[in-house]
């Protein structure tokens, strides 16, 4: 049988105690040992008074030692393991703190690139259209400045949702509802851009997480193989979604393949990260957004390509809970 563990309280009074009896045991010793030499020293002599002392004396530091070794063993023990993670922690502190700083220089990079590179093409351009007030061309250098300043919009908008704490409400939902509602929101440009679309759903996906999240995590990651589809021209285009649930019946999970161009391995491990974009007009925030959210909600999503052989992401979530029998079953 597993003993009790004991309270703070306890711990401490059993300390204390502890350390009490231990005084008084050496009070023992001592109070007699320093009698007993005062008398020999009165009564037997120089003599008789310095063997007694130091013989007894040995013993009395003997008894002392034994009985304060467990807690100078502890106080040692206790002086080396504080030393030790002191400097693994402040190591600790340093490589995280090394690493928090690259990441917001990198950050702060692209955020300066991203926006400054349209503002630098619409600051051209309208003074273009300053030098000749009366060109022909003034209506084109305007539309393209507008639609550089609206990369820019794009861009700040992105930034924010991506900065923004996500106020995610968990519910009871499954992946088959939230899958087949994000395909709906695609239907007109499935249909314009003749992609096929297969779905292998061997469960329902019952988990617990926030329908409207869920679905715009499945909302980008249909619209980027879309996109790669629709730029590379790739012939029989073709997209498979996917999603079942492990063999523990713990977990939930989705696949997305397509059979566009594919990326090169060097990309695969920078798509996640904020600006990271290889699209003419994306703002690379999208995956870092789906991270953020699949993240969110206990997940993992996982990226897998190669040229020519498109592009493969996996998520996976907590599963809610064992399928509920249905009524046939249940009388079954």
């Amino acid at each position: 049988r597993r003993p009790r563990e004991l309270s703070a309280e306890e711990r401490a009074y059993l300390e204390a105690r502890r350390k009490a009896n231990a005084r008084i045991g050496l009070l023992f010793h001592v109070i007699p040992y320093a009698a007993t030499c005062a008398f020999l020293l009165l009564v037997a002599g120089y003599r008789a008074f310095l063997a007694v002392a130091i013989f007894w004396g040995i013993g009395v530091a003997c008894h002392w030692f034994i009985v304060q070794a467990p807690e100078l063993r502890r106080r040692w023990v206790e002086d080396e393991v504080n030393k030790k993670l002191t400097s693994s922690v402040s190591q600790q502190r340093r490589v995280l703190q090394t690493e928090h700083n690259r990441s917001v220089e990198e950050l702060t990079a692209s955020i300066a690139h991203e926006i400054r590179n349209p503002i630098t093409a619409a600051k051209s351009l309208v003074q273009q259209m300053g030098e000749d007030p009366r060109a022909g061309e003034n209506i084109e250098y305007a539309k393209v400045a507008l639609e550089e300043l609206d990369r820019v919009e794009k861009s700040v908008s992105h930034l924010l949702r991506f900065a923004r704490e996500e106020d995610v409400r968990m519910s009871e939902m499954t992946l088959v509802d939230v899958i087949e509602a994000a395909l709906d929101t695609f239907q007109d440009r499935i249909q314009a851009l003749g992609v096929e679309i297969h779905k292998e759903l061997d469960s329902q996906g019952a988990m617990r997480g926030d329908p409207e999240k869920m679905r715009r995590v499945i909302i980008n990651l249909f619209g980027n193989a879309l996109d790669a589809l629709e730029q590379s021209g790739t012939p029989q285009p073709r997209v498979e979604i996917q999603a079942g649930e492990n063999l523990a019946g713990t977990e939930v999970w989705v696949r997305i393949r397509d059979n566009g161009p594919g990326m090169e391995p060097g990309k695969v491990e920078k798509i996640f990260k904020p600006f990271y974009t290889s699209k003419a007009s994306g703002t690379g925030l999208g995956l870092a957004i789906t991270k953020k959210l699949v993240d969110a909600h206990g997940g993992t999503i996982e990226a897998a390509s190669e040229p020519g052989h498109g592009a493969e992401f996996v998520l996976t979530f907590p599963k809610a809970g064992p399928d509920s029998a249905s009524p046939a079953e249940a009388g079954a």
